[in-house]
């Protein structure tokens, strides 16, 4: 392929990228950034693959539905002035849920568009957004090749047992089920680790994708055995603002008590998790920093169940080789990543408590089984390299 790969994660009023060159055996990062206000006053910082800011652009808002598409006008504006590079060849987007029909990165059409809309009330936060910018870039692009990744895509193969809920299976033929997410980020620690420790990577792993999102994922052979997310992105592990694993009745309770469904749905996704436990705050750092009862509070039942969710998923695995933390508060949390290692010593696990405050590498006692590593997540980069395997099939 001839161009640049750009890389894009479109939210409400924001949008994420990266800018790629090469072949996949060399691709490099040239840049990266995001474009904040969205609709009200759009702001875009553009930064080297070191942090360095490379440049900053405002403008006047755009009418409404034009966001996201004139963000990348703008941005393939500044590239071509600033940048010595190839006109962009192919976007790369994230896409949070793929549910039964794509196990893999597809090139989207119209039909592709269509079958992924269905999936929106799964991931109502993520999806829609996903999917205007798909639609904006094709109106003003149409030449332009896209390609949708998928964050449930890593998890397709789970066994039937793993992907069921205990309901009528007429609903299970129909997609309700488990699916997992965090497939980007799980993917790439998988390729990551085939590089790091191949004996690793063909062991019995768990990686802990701890951010204000967070899930955690069972490994065998660098695949997707079982993960703590299920239908929606609101299972499993608590998160910033996401409440995890939830008994039903909790919700029969809410609706019977007065809530509507879209109260409901806020609550679960906008106003749990460590924002609703604590009170303070949805952000890790500001917790650990609290001296408030309620922010340590939120900070325990976070990693009591983190260490739950890794019992559970050994035991999928009939046992554990390496534990593996990663985004970001895996990625810089040593004291996280330390009170989680207390509460698995029954599973061998032994901290180095040196190497732990290097926040990368192996950061188990040298020698001890199962490995504690330290591997930080490019999930951009992981769309990038998709999206150039997508086009080769072309």
């Amino acid at each position: 392929m001839t161009g640049a790969v750009l890389v894009l994660n479109a939210g409400s009023s924001s949008l994420k990228f990266a800018l790629y060159t090469g072949a996949r055996a060399d691709l490099a990062v040239v840049c990266e950034g995001q474009v904040e206000g969205l609709g009200t006053a759009p702001y875009m910082v553009v930064k080297d693959a070191g942090g360095k800011t490379l440049g900053e652009e405002r403008w006047p808002p755009a009418a409404a539905g034009e966001g996201h598409g004139l963000a990348l006008e703008r941005l393939s504006a500044w590239a071509r002035e600033h940048l010595n590079l190839p006109e962009i060849g192919v976007v790369g987007h994230r896409v949070v849920h793929g549910g039964p029909k794509f196990a893999a990165a597809v090139r989207i059409d119209e039909r592709v568009l269509e079958a992924l809309e269905v999936y929106v009330p799964l991931a109502p936060l993520h999806q829609p957004h996903n999917l205007a910018a798909i639609r904006e870039i094709a109106e003003r692009r149409p030449e332009l090749a896209q390609v949708a990744c998928f964050d449930t895509a890593f998890h397709r193969g789970h066994a039937s047992v793993v992907e069921r809920f205990g309901l009528p299976d007429e609903l299970h033929q129909a997609g309700v089920r488990r699916y997992g997410f965090h497939g980007l980020s799980y993917e790439y620690i998988a390729e990551r680790l085939r590089v790091l420790d191949p004996e690793v990577a063909r062991g019995r792993v768990v990686v802990a994708h701890l951010g204000n999102g967070a899930s955690m994922c069972a490994m065998r052979d660098g695949r997707s055995v079982d993960s703590t997310m299920g239908l929606s992105a609101l299972d499993g592990l608590p998160m910033g603002t996401r409440c995890g694993s939830l008994d039903p009745g909790v919700v029969f309770y809410l609706l019977r008590g007065g809530m509507g469904v879209d109260e409901v749905e806020a609550l679960l996704y906008r106003e749990s998790g460590l924002k609703g436990v604590s009170g303070v705050s949805s952000d890790m750092r500001d917790l650990l920093a609290s001296s408030e009862p309620r922010a340590n509070e939120a900070v325990e039942y976070f990693v009591f169940r983190i260490a739950r969710e890794l019992g559970a998923l050994a035991a999928v695995l009939g046992g554990l080789d390496a534990l593996v933390f990663t985004a970001g508060i895996g990625e810089r949390s040593p004291e996280i990543r330390a009170r989680v290692c207390e509460r698995a010593r029954w599973l061998g696990v032994t901290l180095d408590e040196v190497a732990n405050q290097r926040n990368e590498g192996v950061i188990s006692v040298a020698g001890t089984e199962p490995s504690v590593w330290v591997v930080p997540t490019d999930e951009e980069r992981m769309i990038a390299l998709d999206a150039l395997d997508v086009l080769e099939t072309h």
